[in-house]
């Protein structure tokens, strides 16, 4: 048994098959993912690992399962998938995934292969546990899945506080023993017991606070975006394969970067926080709809007709088209007056949570910022952005309006 110190839960005993699987490379290396990626570059303290947050994962996973009743085999396969859920991540989390999934048709939750053979194969063959199932808990497959991946995970309950105190914004401190508390397992479905409504719309709440607040700060959407730009064109010049990458950590994507020639001058950008600028800032009525959640290849295309009106070079231009906004925790199963029925069905503030991600929702054009304002104007023509009333001029103190798209120092 091993007992760790954390930050969030105070101490965690960690035994059998996670206590094998914590010393594994594969593990270990999530010491070196960090959690928020870029958000680091507006939050400081927010240098907090992947693997601590596993760790996390996997005690709310093991208090989950003693409220439950569940033991056994079945609960070791919990545990294991609960400390091993993020070991598919590619450096720097969920910043280059996407170009990593066009690469390698993976996403990080896909690691039955990294599964397979290994130190992480032994430690659960030794425990009587199969890889392969481990995996499909991973996945979300089953109401024990859910349990670690799906609308009322641990590992959701474990990140909104974990990010919350190390970035000190105070939106995701939810009650996540409450949360536990009030989990059931109902006709093979993982629910919240009577009376928990609210408790369900907390996890909502502190999520659609956190988006705006960190996850999609727009310091750290321009710095992922040079990030996967500047991995998109290691990847072109040969520097190193999309396998290989999946597997690098954050330090040895960021060497990567510096040694090649291709991509130096991003490293140097990322490694002196001197980024890219809004150009563009675009609220989500302002956008036409084939702009919202374009794909890469169009997303390209953009870009290359952007800076051309500009006339800068197509490096000076990024165009970043978020999906439109979702929000899958609505699907969350909540018992109320003994039927079980779908979160969004149930609670009124569902819809006034997904006005408020429409509201959050930008569409952002970046470039340096000696070129932002003529990649602004040019952007604004060329993509048939709405400017009536949504274009901002700072004001004689340097002082932003709040309106649709602008041109700002951010």
């Amino acid at each position: 048994m091993a007992t760790i110190k954390d930050s969030v839960h105070d101490h965690i005993e960690v035994t059998g098959v996670a206590r094998a699987l914590l010393d594994t490379p594969a593990v270990q290396r999530l010491r070196r993912i960090t959690q928020l990626g870029t958000a680091v570059l507006v939050y400081p303290s927010a240098n907090h690992t992947r693997f601590e947050h596993s760790i996390g994962v996997y005690h709310l996973a093991d208090r989950a399962l003693a409220h439950l009743g569940v033991e056994g085999q079945r609960a070791k396969r919990v545990r294991a998938a609960a400390l091993l859920h993020d070991i598919g991540h590619p450096p720097y989390s969920h910043n280059i995934e996407e170009l990593l999934h066009r690469e390698t048709g993976k996403y990080h939750d896909e690691v039955h292969g990294l599964l397979e053979t290994g130190p992480v194969a032994t430690a659960l063959t030794d425990h009587d546990l199969e890889p392969d199932r481990v995996a499909d808990l991973i996945a979300g497959e089953g109401p024990l899945g859910a349990l670690v991946s799906g609308e009322l995970d641990v590992d959701r309950m474990d990140y909104l506080v974990r990010d919350a105190h190390h970035t000190g914004v105070p939106y995701g401190t939810i009650d996540h023993g409450r949360l536990i508390r009030a989990l059931r397992l109902i006709d093979g479905e993982l629910v919240l017991g009577e009376g928990n409504v609210q408790t369900a719309e907390s996890l909502l709440v502190s999520r659609a606070l956190m988006n705006p607040t960190v996850y999609a700060h727009h310091v750290a959407r321009i710095a992922k975006a040079m990030l996967r730009r500047a991995s998109e064109r290691l990847l072109a010049a040969d520097a190193v394969d999309a396998h290989t990458l999946r597997r690098m950590d954050d330090y040895g994507l960021r060497t990567a970067l510096r040694e090649c020639d291709t991509t130096r001058e991003y490293a140097r950008r990322l490694d002196t926080r001197r980024l890219y600028k809004r150009a563009v800032w675009a609220e989500f009525d302002t956008v036409p709809d084939r702009l919202r959640g374009a794909d890469h290849d169009r997303i390209r295309t953009l870009e290359r007709e952007v800076a051309e009106a500009a006339d800068v070079e197509e490096t000076e231009v990024i165009v970043d088209s978020p999906p439109e906004p979702s929000m899958t925790e609505t699907t969350s199963r909540v018992l109320v007056n003994g039927e079980i029925r779908q979160l969004g069905e149930q609670s009124t503030l569902v819809g006034a949570l997904r006005r408020a991600q429409r509201d959050h929702w930008r569409f952002g054009v970046y470039a340096p910022a000696a070129t932002r304002d003529r990649v602004g104007d040019a952007a604004v023509r060329e993509l048939g952005i709405d400017q009536q009333g949504a274009i901002v001029q700072e004001d004689s103190q340097g002082i932003n309006a709040t309106l649709g798209a602008f041109t700002d120092r951010a």
